[in-house]
């Protein structure tokens, strides 16, 4: 039996970026842009905001007016009247202030505003019993986006905070990365749809699909499914080469596996150069995975178990997508630290991702493993989620602080 060439986690990470390049770029409307990752820098055109505005409802006024003000003796100022939204602010002199609202424009010669909390009207007067510094509950021109600024970089993931700045930069549409095209394939004879109600002796129903295709539309691809391809290699090839010809990257759950009746990695061969890159990856669970390039798309094989599948496409099939999608690449990931329950071994050499409920008791946030065969979902749906632990590690020890990777 050939043996398993198992390759390190962080070098299939450098192989997917070397050997796969972001999709090609189109225009799209801003409000349909949420979602995309940007393809090209974006600068500001013009100052953000283009005038000095308001923070608060109150009175501008020049600063120095108010020095040493307080309730017992009040600063005493004009108010000429008051700034109208949307309406340019009228010029006063020293002494004198406006009635101006948040977000409101003001004028030239002011530079603070009063919160109206901390004044008194008597007629066309406007007590101040504080006294406020330059710039205090004022957003200066520029101060947000100086004109020429980049605003954001290529890559960057455009959620509602970012398309709310677009919108402020005046643009009605921008270049992204087109989203990725998924196909997936189950594989083998004893799988059968999942919506069958009666199984026959040996018989297993195919529940990796549906949580795959939820987990690459979570990291913005759009999936398709091909079905459950049977253990005959000209079948195999034929479906696998006529998906691969429609979509932008091919996944495989089960058929990974060493075994006599394994065509996955035959089939990448036969689907398009370089083929194979990697031949196993020294993980726990989901050491049995491949990745090939077939004609400069990625095919990823996981292994059947549905607790490694989930596992490897989470991390690596995520990758995939981040890479074809031209996301930028961020370590930044939804984690918890916690205190770990107790103690868990693991094997030099092999990165562990240990399945785990987050809870808290006393005030203190534990971390508790949730052990299981790879075949077993329940400890998947049980786990809040990931402990990693490092191929360095020869495991971690009970009170250990620890950063929990949350499930998304």
């Amino acid at each position: 039996m050939k043996l398993m060439r198992v390759t390190d986690p962080e070098e299939v990470f450098k192989i997917i970026n070397s050997h796969f390049e972001p999709l090609d770029s189109k225009s799209i409307f801003l409000e349909k842009a949420g979602g995309y990752c940007l393809a090209e820098d974006i600068y500001a055109p013009e100052n953000i905001p283009d005038f000095n505005r308001s923070t608060v409802d109150g009175y501008a006024l020049a600063a120095r007016d108010t020095f040493g003000s307080s309730e017992g003796i009040p600063a005493m100022l004009e108010c000429i009247g008051e700034v109208p939204m949307g309406q340019p602010a009228p010029s006063i002199n020293p002494g004198q202030c406006c009635l101006v609202h948040t977000g409101g424009m003001l004028p030239e010669e002011a530079d603070a505003v009063i919160m109206i909390e901390e004044t008194e009207v008597a007629g066309s007067m406007v007590q101040a019993f504080n006294q406020v510094a330059p710039g205090e509950n004022v957003i200066h021109r520029g101060e947000d986006l100086k004109k020429g600024d980049q605003a954001l970089k290529k890559g960057h993931h455009l959620r509602a905070p970012e398309i709310g700045l677009l919108a402020s930069l005046g643009l009605a549409d921008v270049k992204v990365h087109r989203r990725p095209r998924v196909g997936f394939f189950s594989t083998g004879d004893e799988l059968v749809d999942y919506s069958r109600p009666n199984l026959k002796p040996g018989q297993i129903r195919d529940s990796n699909t549906p949580a795959l295709l939820y987990l690459a539309g979570q990291a913005g691809a759009e999936a398709q499914y091909g079905g459950i391809l049977p253990d005959k290699f000209e079948v195999f090839l034929e479906k696998s080469r006529s998906m691969l010809d429609n979509v932008d990257m091919l996944v495989f759950s089960g058929g990974s596996s060493v075994g006599t009746r394994d065509y996955t990695a035959r089939t990448m061969q036969e689907l398009g150069q370089p083929g194979l890159l990697v031949e196993g990856i020294s993980i726990q669970p989901g050491k049995p995975t491949l990745l090939a390039s077939c004609g400069g798309k990625p095919v990823l094989g996981l292994p059947g178990h549905p607790v490694s599948a989930l596992n490897i496409f989470k991390i690596f099939g995520q990758a995939l997508i981040n890479r074809l999608s031209g996301k930028e690449n961020k370590t930044l990931k939804p984690s918890v630290k916690a205190t770990l329950s107790r103690n868990i071994s693991s094997r030099s050499g092999r990165t562990d991702y240990v399945r785990v409920k987050v809870e808290t008791a006393s005030e203190e946030v534990k971390a508790i493993p949730v052990f299981g065969r790879s075949g077993m979902l329940r400890t998947l749906a049980e786990a809040d989620g990931l402990l990693v632990i490092p191929a360095e590690k020869e495991g971690l020890a009970a009170g250990e602080m620890v950063d929990i990777e949350l499930w998304e």
